[in-house]
């Protein structure tokens, strides 16, 4: 379960940069967002990764968003949050850079199928369990900002 021991940077704990995206589209006058599951958990989680060298957080996280949800045709909005945390495994302390885009792609292509098996859409109002509680407050915040 994820605490707030996730949230409190032990001491000599390495730093890592990541970034993600929050993608949604309009469909029957509803906003849904994307969300992926990582390979052997069942919750959801944005798609996000590592920066690679000399990329900005936010060409990484049109990347990530790519390769992890299958969604290439992204318009960037702005930058939504920057949140730091603990990796999964606890042996890095995370910054990372969480963007929204929309798009008009229904169906995903992800170039990582093996290690994000689901990519769902579900509505801003109805999310499925998420494993990142930031993530999901992130996500539900934009329930009243009527992005669409």
């Amino acid at each position: 379960m994820i605490d707030q021991s996730w949230y409190t940077r032990p001491a000599g704990v390495p730093d890592a940069v990541s970034a993600g995206g929050v993608v949604l589209r309009a469909e029957l006058g509803q906003t849904l967002v994307a969300l992926v599951t990582e390979r052997g958990h069942p919750d959801y989680v944005l798609p996000k990764g590592h920066l690679e060298p000399g990329e900005s957080p936010l060409d990484a996280a049109h990347r990530e968003v790519g390769e992890e949800a299958g969604f290439h045709d992204l318009t960037f909005v702005r930058e939504l949050a920057t949140v730091q945390r603990l990796n999964f495994e606890r042996t890095k302390w995370k910054t990372i850079h969480f963007f929204l885009f929309t798009t008009n792609e229904v169906v995903p292509k992800p170039l990582e199928p093996e290690n994000h098996p689901q990519v769902g859409w579900f509505p801003l109002g109805a999310l499925p369990p998420m494993f990142w509680p930031e993530q999901q407050a992130i996500v539900e915040s934009l329930r009243a900002a009527e992005i669409l």
